[in-house]
């Protein structure tokens, strides 16, 4: 039988992201995904900061330049044609907590870590092309019939044109989405809230596009709606109940029926580019492992849209896997810090499960939630308030507890500069190859020698200012040097880092 370390399921964003991070960690992988190609249909227009920095991390920025260039291009042609000062408005302001966008980048701590507007598509392009270049193998219209989990391995068998294949592997990781078979197929339970909207995203040609402005949320008596930012894009919410049929087509018709409702305006759909429907099913599955099963992305939680939360979380989810699973396959760490996995990221999602849900409950069309949502709308006014909601939304809010009480450590750290007197370095940049960093400011590069004589798995910065850091390779802040000290790091290596085998005490380093 074919053998490789891990089976990816799913080719999306998460599950490429996971085949990155995984084969840096010198893990072989496989990929397989269901569909003959990419998803055209119109999913996410942004990705959020967290999202857009793993990606960041692993060699994308230009990409993500590039593809924010396109996005602000298709918006400053939206402008021109309706005269709706977009870019003016995204100056100030960042993102939106139920259609209200009052989110302040000068309420916000960290104003420079902010979303890109990047589009889904966009986003799964770069990563294929960086799974390319890594020599990741992806095969297409493999889907995924049965898998056994044996004691040391998974026996994984798919359906393919060319018939039916199957492989071992060391684990099997989730990433098919929403729908997840993997999940169903591992008998992860997956409670939540049962969905009571509807949502459409829509590109359309309409006869009077005027009358649908000015941009923005536009909350009615009918529902939801916002026209823009991008040329022919069109978002609704109707609460009248979930479709009787989500996977029904979204024809012209119904588009143009729920318009007229929902915006009270008398326009009309002269054609239809493309529409999808989604509903606020909101599910999470108790633990993101069984076994050698692990889930990640929509596989693992799913929410409604919202704040365009759930490609960055999914992502994030990624980059806190790869690294741990590469280092339990490499026999650097035991298979218990896969354990870490669920709890630090299930919260996170927790969280946003409960915001999404918040949203909707004041985005709904009658008298009890407007009372809310004007409230909510004044209470962003105050700056902590502010700031609360735009970290939330963000991510930037996130810290795993790593049982510090230092405010950092378990935060995940932007794309600082490094000083090494006249000469500067990214971060991001030294961390490309999927390692960790220790930022070393200790005297006489003493926390680096310690380091180097322990693992290879991490790189080491002299920098000209503290305090020094300890940095996962998922741009977690892991351990933080006080006052010149290095007490602490040698525990912070053993708990994600340094294979016990190899541990070599500081007396023997000298």
């Amino acid at each position: 039988m074919e053998t490789v370390d891990v089976v990816v399921v799913g080719a999306g964003p998460v599950g490429l992201l996971t085949a990155i991070e995984l084969t840096l960690g010198g893990v072989r992988v496989l990929v397989l995904e269901r569909l003959a190609a990419s998803s055209a249909a119109m999913k996410a227009l942004s990705l959020g900061p967290l999202g857009s920095e793993a990606l960041q991390r692993r060699g994308m920025s230009a990409a993500i330049v590039d593809a924010e260039a396109r996005s602000f291009a298709a918006i400053n042609q939206f402008t021109e044609q309706s005269g709706a000062d977009v870019r003016g408005r995204t100056s100030k302001f960042s993102g939106h907590f139920a259609g209200l966008s009052l989110i302040r980048k000068d309420a916000q701590k960290e104003p420079e870590r902010r979303p890109r507007m990047v589009r889904q598509q966009d986003a799964e392009a770069m990563l294929a092309d960086r799974a390319r270049s890594l020599g990741i193998e992806v095969r297409r219209e493999c889907e995924v019939t049965s898998f056994v989990q044996q004691e040391n391995g998974v026996d994984v068998e798919w359906t393919a044109p060319a018939g039916g294949e199957r492989i071992r592997c060391a684990y099997l990781v989730g990433c098919d989405g929403g729908r997840s078979a993997i999940r169903k197929m591992a008998g992860f339970d997956f409670p939540g809230t049962a969905p009571t909207m509807t949502m459409y995203q829509v590109i359309a040609e309409i006869d009077h596009p005027e009358r649908l402005l000015p941009i923005g949320w536009r909350r009615t008596s009918g529902g939801v709606f916002a026209y823009g930012p991008f040329p022919g894009r069109l978002y609704m919410l109707d609460f009248s109940g979930p479709p009787e049929d989500r996977q029904a087509p979204v024809t012209r018709e119904e588009i143009e029926t729920l318009l007229r409702r929902i915006s009270g305006k008398d326009v009309r759909v002269q054609t239809l580019e493309s529409a999808s429907r989604w509903t606020d099913n909101t599910r999470l599955v108790d633990t993101y492992r069984q076994g050698r099963v692990l889930l990640a992305g929509d596989a693992a939680h799913i929410h409604s849209p919202f704040g365009g939360q759930g490609l960055s979380l999914g992502l994030v989810d990624a980059a806190n896997l790869g690294w741990k699973l590469a280092s339990v396959i490499r026999g650097d760490k035991p298979e218990s810090l896969l354990d870490t996995y669920t709890a630090e990221r299930r919260p996170v999602a927790e969280a946003v499960l409960a915001n999404t849900l918040a949203q909707v409950a004041i985005m709904r069309p009658d008298p009890q939630a407007g009372a809310m949502r004007d409230l909510v709308a004044k209470l962003m006014q105050l700056d902590d308030v502010n700031q609360f909601i735009g970290g939330m939304m963000s991510g930037l809010s996130t810290r795993y507890d790593l049982g510090s009480d230092l405010e950092d450590v378990g935060r995940l750290i932007g794309d600082n500069p490094i000083s090494q007197g006249d000469a500067h370095v990214s971060l991001y940049d030294v961390m490309q190859d999927g390692t960790g960093a220790l930022l070393d400011a200790s005297t006489g590069g003493e926390a680096s020698r310690f380091v180097a004589a322990t693992t290879q798995r991490i790189r080491c910065v002299a920098v000209d200012t503290g305090p020094s850091m300890l940095i996962r390779p998922d741009a977690c802040i892991a351990w933080i040097g006080e006052e010149n000290s290095i007490d602490g790091l040698e525990e912070a290596l053993r708990r994600w880092f340094v294979p016990t085998c190899e541990w070599r005490s500081e007396s023997d380093i000298g």
